[in-house]
């Protein structure tokens, strides 16, 4: 029986090894820039992107791909198997999800036994960026599509998203800021902590320096578990990567992790929340 195949967009961040490694296909996002569109992670790379965006006078605008775009890969997938599924980032920011669904339903014209389920993270980063790792290996170890949307969608519930940044004015410029306004008065030695709650981005706290954030963060990890519990653990930045550094040491000082990785954010993703940004996308096991 041919695995199943695994489906994602660029805003999941995943490291190009591992997508490689399990053989998840990535659709990349859409960046428009001063008139012209770049392809997420395709003709568009963090480094270059991230030295433009700190300078930028005007925020970049991003699409989520087009139900062509998913269709495209849907048919390449259907070529070796009958089973797909399809994992993507809340749908209230974002509308790949609705996106892949209608591609979905354009695929049943030429493959009408290829099944694919399209799911809705209701998170963001690499929240649902261990989901589709985890369905590629569920995949490679011979689980049906029905198993691994079973375990997909039980991993919801399970994953958080906890972020911090200099400033919020690029969630605020994107419109992304969700429940999340109040703290756009925050001076700027305070800095801000938000969450993703059931797809919607709200309010945290406040901290006074990115130390005692950090501390904050891991603080969290800590009270949604007891000392056995163990996490899937992901350190996001945007052009910060001494500062991940940080919160990663913390976070494996005081937490139990299976895996703990570093992933900086795709830059359609990364122009809401901008240069100097870190974060953990955790799921607890």
């Amino acid at each position: 029986m041919a695995k199943v195949g695994v489906v994602t967009d660029s805003c999941a961040s995943i490291p190009k090894d591992l997508s490689v490694a399990y053989d998840i296909q990535v659709v990349p996002y859409n960046v428009h820039i001063q008139g012209q569109t770049h392809k997420d992670l395709v003709d568009l790379q963090r480094r270059e992107f991230y030295e433009y965006l700190a300078t930028a006078k005007e925020l970049p605008k991003t699409a989520n791909p087009s139900p062509g775009d998913f269709l495209q890969v849907y048919k390449r997938l259907a070529e070796t198997t009958n089973e797909i599924i399809s994992i993507h980032m809340t749908s209230i920011g974002s509308g790949a999800y609705q996106a892949a669904q209608v591609a979905a339903e354009m695929l049943r014209e030429t493959f009408p036994d290829v099944r694919v389920a399209v799911i809705d993270s209701r998170q963001t980063a690499m929240c649902y960026g261990w989901m589709a790792i985890e369905a590629a290996r569920a995949s490679q170890a011979g689980q049906t599509l029905n198993e691994i949307v079973d375990l997909v969608k039980g991993m919801i519930p399970r994953a958080r998203m906890i972020m911090t940044a200099d400033t919020l004015k690029y969630l605020y410029m994107g419109g992304r800021i969700g429940r999340a306004k109040h703290l756009l008065g925050s001076l700027l030695s305070i800095k801000p902590l938000i969450g993703m709650d059931d797809g919607v981005i709200v309010a945290l706290g406040q901290a006074r320096s990115r130390c005692k954030a950090y501390k904050r963060m891991v603080e969290i990890m800590e009270e949604t578990s007891d000392r056995l519990t163990e996490f899937q653990v992901a350190i996001t930045h945007v052009a910060a990567l001494v500062e991940a550094e940080k919160l990663r040491a913390m976070v494996a000082e005081r937490v139990r992790c299976q895996e703990l990785l570093i992933a900086e954010l795709s830059p359609a993703l990364g122009v809401h929340t901008g240069p100097g940004t870190v974060g953990v996308c955790f799921i607890k096991l």
